[in-house]
């Protein structure tokens, strides 16, 4: 079993920052894609950011460069960098992590943007 533990949500201004981390632990093997969804109230949870083993990413397109997403494959880590937020930004994010035809979702960690 794989277990996925979210950190660093919180409230953020408008035009502010945060930091998410995703540490994943168990039994992992042969981890392809690890990334981040979001989902807020009355909306279709859907993709923020993704990243494969060799470093290659995706991006919705409403985020592009205004986050990055990273990822510590030694320490089964995935990070989203997030700047310039807004209010639309606000959401609960969880975070993914594909294996072996198998994903695995966090539990999720909410983000609040407001003034």
């Amino acid at each position: 079993q794989v277990q996925l533990v979210e950190s660093g949500g919180g409230l953020a201004q408008p035009g502010g920052s945060l930091r998410l981390s995703c540490v994943a632990s168990g039994s992992i093997f042969s981890i392809s894609v690890m990334g981040w969804y979001r989902q807020a109230p009355g909306i279709q949870r859907g993709l923020v950011a993704a990243i494969t083993g060799s470093g290659s990413t995706n991006y919705t397109d409403s985020v592009k460069g205004r986050f990055t997403i990273s990822r510590d494959n030694v320490k089964n880590t995935v990070y989203l960098q997030m700047n310039s937020l807004k209010p639309e930004d606000t959401a609960v994010y969880f975070c993914i992590l594909d294996s072996r035809g198998r994903r695995y979702w966090g539990q999720g960690t909410q983000v609040t943007v407001s003034s």
